[in-house]
Parts: C-alpha cells; structure tokens; sequence
C-alpha cells in the first residue's frame, strides 16, 4: 500500500502542467533511482500508468542496491512496466531496449561521502556521466536530464545571491571538498560537449536544498537531522551557529520542475530548481521544525566532534534564482511549515 503522502504528492506532480501524453509508449533510463530526488520520478512515471493506462510508459532503474531498491520500489514490484538494473553507474550499460528518456541522477550527494570517498564521489559524476551520455548518443534519446547541483557555483558572494544560472564563483580545485562541485561542472561540460559534437538533446537541472518524504534520515544534512530528531520526540540539536542561510524546496515542487526541464528544457542549458520564496537560517528553520513536534519540542546547542568524512559547506548564503525555471512555466508552491509537516507525516 502507497504511503498517503507520496501519494498525494504524486496526484499534484499528476496535476501539474505536463504534457504527459509525450511519455505515451515510451521507456525511461533513471540512475540512482532509489535515491531521494529521483524516486519520485519513478513513482510518478508508474503511477502514470495506473491513472492513464494507455500512455504504457516504460521505467528501467539503475540502481547498486537490489534489497534497498526492492523496499523504494515495494508497491510497484509487480508491475511489468518496472524493470530493476543493479549495476554501477561507472560501469558501461548494455541494453535490449530502446531508449527514448534518460534521466542521468545517480550520485554521491551528501556532504558525509565528501571527506569519506572523494574517489567514488566524482567517479559517479564523471565516469558515470561518460557512460549515460554514451548511451544516450546510441539510442538517440528524446532528452537526457542530467542532476547537477547548486555547488557548481562554488563560493557565491552576497551581491550575487540569489545565484543566476550564468555565474560562477571561487572553487578551489585542490580542497577534497571539491570533489563534488568540481566533478558536478565536469558533468556538465560533458553534457555541452555531446550536445555540441553528437547532437544529444542533454539538459542539466541544478536542485537546491530539496527535502521531503523518503530522506535518508542518517544523510547528514541538518535538516534530516531535525526530522530524525523530532521522530524520536527529542529536542534538536543545532551543531553549528545556524546563521548560514538556505533556499528550501519541498520535493514534490522539484519533481514537477525536474520533469518540466526534461520535456520544455533548451538544449545544453542548465534550470536551477528550488524555492527563494522559502530562504530561511539554520537555526530559524531547526526552530520552526522544532514547533512542529507534538509536544513542540526545543533547539539546544551541542558541541561536536571533529568528523573528517563531514566537509561541511563554507557559504553563508545559497539562493537560485530561478526566473529561468518560471519562463518555463515552473513555480514551488509550497513553504516550510507545510513541506516539513508533510514529510513528518511520511515517516509515521
């Protein structure tokens, strides 16, 4: 049975201005398909199915986890739309089908691996790109969707915040945290070098901060700490000042703005995906999931120790703009107050 919450959520991506019709017939490649962002994706693809039987939509995920991605996938097992690859995404993808959607999202995105496996970090970002854009340029696909992320800007000044899509700030090549932005740009570069030589119609969505149902709760970002913390009823645990200020997006509203660059995206060009509307510190955000307890629970500070598989962020600000996202007609609907209630709600 479908958790009550993704399945609204997925009734509202259902819902959202998507030429859905455009699926009819046709098979999906979706990498790290059990991973947060793109889950949602698949359950959307299939849950298309069920609402609108005859678009017959085809959804083959690469995934490393057979067991994890059985739990993902659970309500959908028995569906003969669904198939289960478990395989790296470094390793080079052999296939029956033909191809018509490639949406290219598997990577190692917690700041927790940074520090812990720099290696297997961009080698899913580099190696793995290689391979998906690879694929994409024998089966002549439709559209490649690549995930990107906010950390290709690297250090954002204030002045340039909320960040547009064509500036790039300071990123020192020669810090292991860099592994991740660095390797993210490389990324796109090769999306525009095969669009460019190959004519792979390849687009790059940029998600910023995106929380909701399904977050690992051991992820190490601060705000799966919160729900972990409010879960088990105890007060929140602010590990740092919380003055750094974030941009949050609640999942359902990325997802409708991931499947709108994959269908109304320009070719080579990179969206940012999130919500300036929802800007709020740490400590603010930590304060407002801590209301949301029953009872209302506290913020305390807490001491850590030095972990160095955590590399924790240096900015102070990081906003998108996303005046872009809008021109194609994308707009988050939802705020934090509802977003983080939704996804307490999930886990019970």
């Amino acid at each position: 049975m479908m958790n009550k919450i993704i399945e609204e959520d997925l009734l509202s991506i259902y819902d959202a201005e998507i030429d859905w019709e455009l699926f009819t017939n046709k098979t999906v490649f979706i990498t790290g398909a059990s991973g947060f962002l793109p889950i949602y994706m698949v359950r959307t693809l299939l849950y298309l199915n069920r609402v609108k039987p005859l678009i017959n939509v085809n959804v083959i995920t690469l995934v490393r986890n057979k067991e994890k991605a059985e739990q993902k996938f659970a309500e959908f097992l028995t569906d003969d739309h669904l198939k289960i690859l478990v395989q790296d995404v470094c390793t080079p993808v052999t296939l029956t089908e033909k191809i018509d959607y490639i949406i290219h999202a598997a990577s190692q995105a917690s700041p927790k691996y940074y520090g812990a496996d720099p290696v297997g970090t961009l080698n899913a970002n580099v190696t793995g790109t290689l391979n998906m854009l690879e694929l994409a340029r024998k089966n002549d696909v439709i559209s490649f969707l690549y995930f990107s992320s906010g950390e290709v800007y690297g250090h954002v000044t204030n002045e340039h915040n909320p960040v547009k899509e064509n500036y790039y700030g300071y990123l020192d090549p020669t810090m292991v945290r860099a592994c991740y932005g660095e390797s993210k740009r490389m990324g796109e570069n090769m999306c525009v070098s095969y669009a460019h030589q190959y004519g792979v119609n390849a687009k790059i969505v940029r998600p910023f901060h995106t929380y909701g149902p399904g977050m690992d709760l051991n992820d190490g970002r601060v705000y799966a700490d919160f729900i972990a913390d409010v879960l088990a009823g105890r007060n929140i645990q602010m590990k740092s000042d919380g003055l750094a200020t974030r941009a949050f997006c609640y999942l359902k509203d990325a997802t409708i703005g991931f499947f709108t660059v994959l269908l109304k995206g320009k070719n080579s060009e990179a969206y940012n995906v999130g919500n300036p509307d929802e800007e709020y510190s740490i400590i603010k955000l930590a304060e407002i999931v801590a209301g949301l307890g029953t009872p209302p629970l506290k913020v305390i500070r807490v001491s850590v120790k030095a972990d160095n598989s955590y590399l924790n962020s240096p900015l102070a600000r990081n906003t998108p703009n996303i005046d872009k996202m809008k021109n194609l007609g994308w707009m988050p609907s939802t705020g934090v107050v509802e977003g983080f209630k939704k996804a307490l709600e999930s886990y019970c």
